[in-house]
């Protein structure tokens, strides 16, 4: 069976432009990548799991903050890989320097039998919408 991710894709008005807020992966590999590596916050989920339910989860995972409103479900993609992607768009305007992500530990330097933690999500910031086509990673825009 396929993978599936959920997320929500936070988005507001501000100075009369759309603006979306993506994240940028902790850890060490991403620490000097900008271009195409950014997403919604999302994760994983089994199948006895809500979708709607899990990006709500993920949400408060990677940012500390518990989100609420009007969900809009948006349409799902599929990835290269198989993973299925679904998302909901959220109004809401959220303080990027409030964010309070969970962690994970991994062997760094590699091979070096020292293990670090490393927040999941090590920023987040608000785009225009030109701009965050250039920042998401590609596996995570829809196709058009």
């Amino acid at each position: 069976m396929a993978k599936k991710s959920a997320g929500i894709l936070l988005y507001r008005v501000k100075n009369k432009f759309l603006e979306v807020f993506l994240v940028h992966p902790g850890g060490p590999f991403w620490a000097k990548k900008d271009l195409g590596v950014w997403s919604i916050p999302k994760g994983e989920f089994t199948e006895s799991e809500d979708p709607q339910d899990a990006a709500k989860r993920e949400f408060q995972e990677e940012l500390g903050i518990y989100c609420t409103g009007d969900f809009i479900p948006l349409t799902s993609i599929k990835q290269k890989g198989g993973k299925v992607v679904y998302a909901w768009a959220l109004k809401n305007d959220i303080d990027p320097n409030q964010i309070k992500s969970n962690t994970f530990e991994m062997e760094w330097p590699l091979k070096s039998g020292k293990k670090q933690e490393f927040p999941e999500i090590d920023r987040g910031e608000w785009f225009g919408v030109l701009e965050a086509k250039q920042k998401i990673n590609k596996s995570n825009r829809v196709r058009s």
